[in-house]
């Protein structure tokens, strides 16, 4: 499909078939005896993002009746005019590492088992997915996606048993829910990462240092564009559904419940989640601002650290 501007400029915009039958893996598989060259998602979200934002000036028809383009379905906006499901946040429990005190963000370790729920761990998703059922979260059906990391996989299928959930509704995302990178801190401390948040308040495009062993070094903003780009993907695939968001880490819950509500990115730490938290996302109210020192990892809400 082709649109053109007032400029008379031709534009190919692209356009996302909607349905809500699509099969749960069909988003994120690729099957490895294809003859087609591997895309990587990520890129090719981020190409399509730029060519829509490319596209500052509306549809023109003669009749005017044509909506801008910010309008059209998947281009997704932080925060959004509104969403077409409804969706729940979930922090995965303690891992293994996270038990030991030690910052693990490399993603080449998130399948291991060492990257998998502790058994406080597994106790605060236990609670977790409780809580869900009490919400009514999966009543009605519902869809969880978690990272493919370790624990966040091994919090679905927890969340699946308690609630009824068949294994087929578990859709496990290979990028964009990856904990966030925090470069040179690996293998340190996690009281290390208040450092990481000292910056986060001044600029969201301050990164952590490098580090030359595969662990990314990821901005705010850096995590922004991934959470913007899973939201995408959410809200033209599914429509009128509950989904259930497992993170392995605060970082990425934090900055996509900022970004929804409208809040300061910078201030994003302030919406902590500690682990095994759960939060319903509604987009027509404030959440309430939490002060810790640290939130990607500690666990600062006593409740849940059991």
């Amino acid at each position: 499909m082709f649109a053109t501007s007032s400029s008379s400029v031709t534009v190919p915009t692209l356009v996302v078939p909607h349905s809500s039958t699509v099969p749960p893996l069909s988003a994120s598989k690729t099957p490895h005896n294809s003859s087609n060259p591997i895309v990587n998602r990520r890129q090719l979200l981020t190409i399509s993002i730029s060519i829509s934002i490319s596209i500052t000036t509306p549809f023109t028809q003669p009749n005017s009746l044509a909506p801008p383009v910010a309008d059209a379905r998947g281009l997704f906006q932080m925060p959004p005019f509104r969403l077409t499901n409804r969706y729940f946040l979930v922090r995965a429990g303690e891992s293994e590492y996270e038990s030991l005190g030690i910052i693990n963000t490399n993603p080449v370790a998130k399948t291991s088992m060492d990257s998998g729920l502790s058994e406080k761990g597994k106790r605060q998703i236990v609670r977790a997915a409780f809580e869900l059922k009490a919400m009514g979260a999966c009543e009605k059906g519902c869809w969880i996606w978690p990272s493919i990391t370790q624990r966040a996989y091994q919090a679905a299928e927890i969340i699946a048993s308690v609630n009824g959930v068949s294994r087929s509704y578990i859709v496990p995302e290979y990028s964009f829910l990856d904990a966030r990178g925090l470069g040179a801190y690996e293998g340190k401390n996690l009281e290390s990462v208040s450092e990481v948040y000292a910056s986060d308040g001044i600029s969201t495009t301050i990164k952590p240092p490098p580090i030359d062993d595969g662990t990314p070094n990821e901005s705010v903003a850096d995590v922004f564009v991934r959470v913007t780009q899973l939201m995408s993907i959410l809200e033209t695939q599914y429509s009128g559904d509950t989904v259930i968001i497992v993170s392995p880490d605060s970082d990425n819950l934090t900055i996509l419940q900022a970004g929804l509500v409208g809040l300061d990115l910078r201030r994003h730490r302030d919406l902590s989640f500690a682990p095994g938290e759960v939060r319903f996302v509604d987009t027509k109210s404030i959440p309430t601002y939490k002060q810790p020192a640290s939130a990607v990892y500690k666990c600062y809400n006593p409740p849940n650290c059991n």
